[in-house]
């Protein structure tokens, strides 16, 4: 019998020695997407190529426009875009998820094998060694046996390597795995972004059609307007989804400037933040409300080795609810499946976890605890992270968004950062003009 497992044992790790599960890769729908986006990213340069030179002409109604058309063309182009990306990146993750799968199976079947050995090896301390000898019919098969038993338990420490080996790569693996899986909750978080921006830009287009009816004389004198009153600008509602009342653009602005004030961030980039994070909003606080049902629960939707214990430590000092104090959910993909993990809290969307490492910062300005639900604490909090993004200098500013989305600068997620940028350079002008 022990002869038999020895042979079975030498087989499993020439198997896991020499050979290697292979996922299949789809070499030509990899390409394919590949050349989609690279057409796509040259349509959206041309296009972008072309509205420079239209922002650049004189400001009348067809160049308006045709600036919005323009927008929106590429808008549509950046959507096709963030899918594609988001279809590749399912790739991956199937492919990585697969490789998991595939490692822990073997070093399940290798544990399994390595148990029934010690198994043989232990029916064997029951039979020792002397009598043995004394007993068999051939002594050089005894001494085989017990050679035989000795390879075993070699055999078994060689295993024994695999498989701390082959759980050393699932670790990795499981890493790769949730980076991709952030990846992809990013993309999607964009492509919402994008998707209100074209709306918007629609909206933008048949507001300023219905207003003009179409006259230049009218476009022209919507602009004089809008350039002469001032509060007009501070009376707009500025939307932060999470504050329990309505904000104007006004009193948001002060609450920036003093923000500003405290850090050195300029107040027009930190609006942008705030309006950026707000715009990424159909799940901003949508989960763990009175009435929600368990699946939105902030149990549910938080990372529990990450945010639990953060989320109890700051709804009870700030006397909330734990079971009825809305944050964010997750992301999903076009299936429903759930992409990474929601939880951010408040206008400027931090999770727990990372609130903790802020709270200190802000009661130390304010003089009370810090609440992510607050309108001047969600600023200053924003704020301080921004400082450290290197936002202290418009320079930086662009860095210190993506930094604020991502934790990096990755060119892939860099609609968001331009986006911020052009809200701030918006919101400069309408400052300027005050």
């Amino acid at each position: 019998m022990l002869k038999y497992k020895f042979i079975i044992i030498i087989g499993f790790i020439f198997i896991l020695t020499v050979g290697t599960y292979i996922l299949p890769v789809f070499a030509d729908e990899k390409a394919e997407l590949e050349q989609q986006l690279q057409q796509i990213e040259a349509q959206i340069q041309q296009y972008q190529n072309e509205l420079n030179v239209i922002q650049g002409e004189k400001n009348t109604l067809q160049n308006k426009i045709n600036q919005l058309k323009k927008q929106q063309a590429t808008l549509t182009l950046q959507i096709k875009s963030t899918n594609l990306k988001v279809q590749q990146l399912g790739g991956k993750i199937f492919e990585t998820q697969s490789a998991i799968n595939d490692r822990e199976n073997k070093a399940q079947q290798l544990e399994a094998e390595i148990a029934e050995f010690i198994r043989v090896i232990n029916d064997y301390d029951d039979f020792p060694i002397l009598y043995a000898l004394i007993n068999e019919n051939n002594l050089f098969d005894s001494i085989a046996e017990i050679e035989k038993q000795n390879q075993v338990l070699v055999s078994i420490k060689n295993l024994l390597n695999r498989v701390l080996e082959i759980k050393k790569q699932l670790g990795e693996q499981k890493e790769i795995l949730a980076d991709q899986q952030e990846e992809a909750r990013n993309l999607l978080a964009i492509k919402v972004l994008q998707q209100q921006n074209l709306s918007g830009s629609v909206s933008e287009q048949n507001s300023l059609l219905q207003t003009t009816k179409g006259k230049e004389s009218n476009y022209q004198a919507v602009i004089a307007d809008k350039q002469k009153t001032a509060a007009q600008i501070r009376g707009r509602l500025y939307v932060l989804l999470g504050v329990t009342t309505q904000v104007t653009f006004g009193e948001a602005l002060e609450i920036a400037k003093w923000a500003s004030q405290q850090t050195g961030v300029r107040a027009a980039f930190l609006l942008a933040i705030l309006t950026q994070e707000s715009n990424l909003g159909k799940n901003v606080g949508t989960c763990n409300r009175t009435g929600d049902p368990p699946e939105k629960s902030w149990k549910v939707v938080m990372k529990p080795s990450r945010d639990h214990e953060p989320f109890k430590t700051i709804t009870s000092e700030l006397g909330l609810d734990i079971d009825t104090t809305p944050v964010s959910c997750p992301m999903r993909d076009s299936s429903g499946k759930q992409i990474g993990w929601g939880g951010a809290m408040g206008p400027a969307q931090f999770i727990p976890s990372t609130w903790m490492g802020y709270r200190t910062k802000i009661t130390a300005i304010t003089g009370k605890t810090a609440n992510p639900w607050d309108i001047r604490d969600a600023f200053l909090a924003a704020a301080i992270k921004l400082k450290a993004g290197g936002a202290g200098t418009i320079k930086g500013e662009w860095a210190a968004a993506m930094i604020y989305f991502s934790g990096s600068t990755n060119t892939r997620f860099r609609f968001y950062g331009d986006n911020v940028v052009s809200l701030a350079n918006k919101y400069q002008a309408e400052i300027d003009s005050l």
